[in-house]
């Protein structure tokens, strides 16, 4: 049973920081690219950063660069995806999730296979 489950998310002030996670399990998820996007209410969900299988290239939107790193780990049966988020800003509140696609590089949502099913974060001002 293939699982992308996110954690990590809740509450901060702005310029506070979270880190996510995101353990992907039920494939050999260790050749996939692995992404991080969100979606805000009233609006289509966007991309935030993704990694590929190597961890040799990362992408990120450019309201994440210099703010937000990815990076990721592999177990024998789990790679899990993790997105520091550093110096939060009220428009970063939104719903994260985390996605795998087996493109490479992938920025779209619609190159993604399998999603998780959402972590809240919420940045007050």
């Amino acid at each position: 049973q293939v699982q992308l489950v996110e954690s990590g998310g809740g509450l901060v002030q702005a310029g506070g920081s979270l880190r996510l996670s995101c353990a992907a399990s039920g494939r050999n998820f260790r050749r996939y690219t692995m992404g991080w996007f969100r979606q805000a209410p009233g609006k289509e969900r966007e991309f935030v950063a993704a990694i590929t299988w190597s961890g040799a290239d990362v992408n990120y939107s450019d309201s994440a660069k210099g703010r937000f790193t990815i990076s990721r780990n592999s177990a024998e049966n789990t790679v899990t995806v993790f997105l520091q988020m550093n110096s939060l800003k009220p428009e970063d509140t939104a719903v994260y999730y985390c996605a795998a696609s087996t493109r490479e590089p992938a920025t779209t949502a619609i190159h993604y296979d399998y999603w998780g099913q959402g972590t809240q974060v919420t940045v007050s001002s």
